[in-house]
């Protein structure tokens, strides 16, 4: 069978399954919808909180980005795995005890304060529409290239399979279609790294044929051939300083992510919570570890495949030809010679931050533009393999997105139901009321998801970058010291909140004006050396900052408060009373 055929069939099945969980895992109370009644089993909520955490720009453009920037590339990988670490160990716990159902439900909560609340559920809508632009993208482009449809058909189609079941299961229906998605998106990716780990260095274990073979001595000296730096040399298309910033913001970032924390919520007590936090480190770990090698793999291919190659020859390549179709891939002969050339530069100029394939960049003499997106989704394809794992890597690219997008959706809507519309506005709603609003919360924000999914301000690893920044600079600080400090109060938390996103949004808006809103070129082009993925760690600092400065010079929170801070730091098995 051809690829489309397997691709239509694997994608069919899987959406039927999703589809089909969603069905039996419906709900009709808020505590199934918001926290899947807290019944979730250890392994499962680890495996849902793996492909919830692991969404396309894990799946899609992680790799990528390692393809293109080599080591500097790592950046994504350590903030992301460290940030999992920091939230698991420092934060998720002590949440946990607390009790509630959402980010913005704790800080209220902590800081008994609801304009504390509803600056965090604002935060939380604002953080989730950003990131869940980057996975309706995601599923646009393997829409566009493995089914024929264009990026927007695709978009919408992912929409509507997410509204389904998120709509009638809530977190319940989402848990076990994201645990189902796991096992998906896990083969899809571990099969082409295994694949190609054989094919280049003949150990089929990727982990052991990127560390143990001589490839990446091959691919430094194609790289220093071609005119790019060394691969695995550290800082060559950023400063140390900015390497720094962005994982630091990605990290703290990512402890600060409403729709991961909100996972640890649906465990039956803190001792799940916990052994859900390893496995699903250990269900993460699978992919972070094998994603260095197929992006090493992938690159060496690429290269191989299409450089110093007649033009002619190279547009006749299938996957070429098909992927040229999308627009995320264009070959130029800018000197008239026949021949691919592959080296350092941009192929085409740039026009609203986009490539403007009607203008060759003729300062360079590099004649390849490739998204970064496609890298991943395209090796299985250069490698040759068969039509089956191709189409497999569309199905599981789909479960990365789907995944996350439905984990998303649920901190929306509940930020909306529960935390602004139940908690600030309609105390007394009843549970049917509250459960009818959960789910009309999501319609505005399927409707934004595919707005933004089809006219993203970026890559999807640079789109979910900033929202990564605004939850470090945002929420990260309002939860870390409303855990551990028991002086700090209201006045400090919305102070620091509002700091914190203002600066953060500002410079990433001043920096980003070409992606953001078609500006010619940026307003300034990095702070002090920082750029826009990374600019989340000083936003986070000056929140720190003003909400200590500002708790100290206002009075302290009201003694019950103080208690009950002190509470949810009590040892495992001190504090059983809390548990549910």
């Amino acid at each position: 069978m051809s690829v489309e055929v397997w691709t239509y069939l694997l994608v069919g099945l899987s959406f039927a399954l999703y589809l089909y969980i969603g069905y039996t895992s419906r709900v009709r109370d808020t505590k199934g919808f918001y926290v899947a009644g807290r019944g979730v089993p250890p392994v499962a909520n680890g495996a849902a909180t793996a492909a919830d955490w692991m969404s396309a720009a894990s799946f899609i453009s992680m790799a990528g980005l390692i393809s293109v920037l080599g080591y500097d590339g790592a950046i994504y990988l350590m903030g992301w795995t460290g940030g999992y670490v920091l939230l698991a160990l420092l934060l998720a716990p002590y949440l946990r005890k607390y009790r509630k159902f959402t980010v913005p439900d704790f800080v209220g909560d902590r800081y008994a304060s609801n304009a504390a609340r509803t600056l965090a559920a604002i935060a939380t809508i604002f953080i989730s529409l950003i990131y869940v632009a980057g996975q309706m993208r995601g599923v646009g482009i393997v829409f566009s290239r493995f089914l024929a449809l264009d990026i927007a058909q695709g978009v919408l189609i992912g929409v509507a399979v997410v509204a389904f079941f998120a709509i009638l299961g809530g977190m319940k229906g989402v848990t076990w279609t994201q645990a189902a998605q796991y096992a998906v998106l896990i083969i899809a990716y571990l099969i082409p790294g295994v694949a190609l780990a054989y094919l280049l260095t003949g150990n089929p274990i990727p982990q052991l044929a990127f560390a143990l073979s001589d490839i990446s001595e091959r691919i430094n000296q194609i790289q220093t051939d071609l005119g790019f730096g060394e691969y695995t040399a550290p800082f060559q298309s950023k400063p140390m300083l900015d390497v720094l910033a962005i994982t630091g913001a990605l990290m703290v970032g990512t402890a600060g992510l409403p729709h991961v924390i909100i996972r640890f919520y649906t465990t039956p007590d803190v001792r799940s919570a916990r052994y859900s936090a390893f496995w699903a480190l250990l269900f993460i770990g699978l992919l972070y570890t094998t994603a260095p090698a197929l992006a090493m793999f992938a690159r060496y291919n690429l290269i191989s495949t299409l450089h110093d190659k007649p033009i002619e020859q190279v547009r006749q390549i299938d996957w070429v030809a098909k992927w040229e179709q999308t627009g995320l891939l264009k070959i130029t002969d800018k000197n008239g010679d026949g021949i691919v050339q592959i080296a350092k530069g941009k192929a085409f100029q740039e026009k609203g931050g986009k490539p403007d394939f009607n203008a060759p960049d003729m300062s360079n003499p590099n004649e390849v533009y490739l998204d970064n997106d496609i890298i991943v989704l395209s090796t299985p394809e250069v490698a040759r393999l068969a039509p089956f794992v191709i189409a497999l890597l569309a199905a599981g690219g789909l479960a990365a997105a789907l995944s996350t997008a439905s984990g998303l959706l649920i901190a929306m809507s509940s930020a909306v139901a529960h935390d602004l519309y139940y908690r600030v506005f309609n105390p007394r709603a009843q549970e049917r009321q509250r459960l009818l609003v959960g789910r009309l919360a999501m319609v505005p924000a399927l409707a934004a998801a595919a707005y933004l999914g089809i006219n993203p301000p970026g890559f999807v690893a640079q789109v979910v970058a900033f929202a990564f920044g605004l939850a470090a600079s945002g929420l990260f600080p309002a939860i870390l010291l409303g855990i551990f400090d028991r002086r700090m109060n209201a006045q400090g938390a919305i102070a620091g909140m509002l700091v914190g996103l203002t600066f953060t949004s500002v410079m990433i808006g001043l920096m980003r004006a070409p992606q953001l809103f078609g500006a010619a070129q940026p307003v300034i082009k990095d702070f002090f050396g920082i750029s826009a993925e990374g600019i989340g760690i000083v936003g986070m600092v000056l929140n720190l900052v003003t909400a200590l400065v500002v708790s100290r010079l206002t009075p302290p929170p009201p003694m019950h408060i103080q208690e009950i801070v002190d509470s949810i730091r009590i040892p495992r098995g001190a504090g059983e009373a809390l548990d549910e």
